[in-house]
């Protein structure tokens, strides 16, 4: 693991954090005892209008899902960070997350003032806990990340979770490009199969990175990565809207 490490904790399962990571820091995730579910969304600090586009994202690095190499893009053509280290090699950007409906109808009903700690979280709520504290709500919401998970597309556009994807241990770094807010948590991917509501942990692994060189990999990885590190570096000069 390069870089300088800033700060670290883990994160149990069920839960919700937010942040802001400052440009050439990372956010590496590393999946404590297997199966882990990222959600994640990313917002512009200094203009919280701007958000993570998962098409955009996906279309313009022709591909469907994410793995090192590819960048994750803002609805402004600009980068908030890059994947840069993967030992997984596939993570999902297509299906959402988990509502307060498919936990109960998978898992049943639990509530924070019957259970305290051990209620039963859903990954829409928990992002909108952390979208609250900075002014966000309901129709800020867009389509998520969820690292560690793969999801595959059957013949008759149907999409089965793959169980085992993350084995423990496993990791994924991601380089921040620009001054990004991060909302995330660990709430059961909307898909997931298992039988028992999946208590799965990550630790998080804040880290100072230098920025990326004009031989990066994620920005060589398509044509269009290249013009969004031009994009960006206008908006760093402040010629960018």
């Amino acid at each position: 693991m390069t870089g300088s490490v800033l700060y670290s904790t883990d994160i149990a399962g069920g839960k919700h954090w937010s942040f802001t990571m400052k440009a050439n820091t990372a956010l590496r995730l590393t999946d404590i005892s297997g199966g882990a579910s990222v959600g994640m969304l990313f917002y512009n600090p200094a203009n919280l209008l701007e958000r993570y586009n998962a098409p955009d994202t996906l279309k313009c690095q022709h591909t469907f899902k994410l793995t090192r190499g590819n960048c994750l893009y803002s609805d402004m053509g600009r980068i908030f960070c890059s994947v840069t280290e993967d030992s997984v090699g596939w993570h999902d950007s297509v299906s959402g997350t988990s509502t307060k409906s498919i936990v109960e109808r998978k898992w049943g009903a639990r509530d924070y003032q019957s259970d305290r700690n051990d209620w039963k979280q859903n990954g829409r709520d928990a992002f909108l806990v952390e979208l609250a504290k900075y002014g966000l709500g309901k129709r800020d919401l867009a389509a998520n990340v969820n690292w560690f998970t793969k999801i595959a597309v059957g013949d008759d556009g149907a999409l089965e979770y793959i169980t085992g994807n993350s084995k423990p241990e496993d990791y994924v770094e991601i380089r921040f490009e620009m001054e990004t807010l991060v909302i995330l948590h660990t709430c059961p991917h909307p898909l997931d199969p298992a039988k028992d509501y999946p208590w799965k942990g990550v630790r998080a692994d804040l880290k100072e990175v230098p920025p990326a060189t004009d031989t990066d990999e994620c920005r060589l990885s398509r044509p269009e990565n290249g013009r969004g590190f031009i994009n960006n570096r206008l908006y760093h000069l402040g010629c960018g809207c």
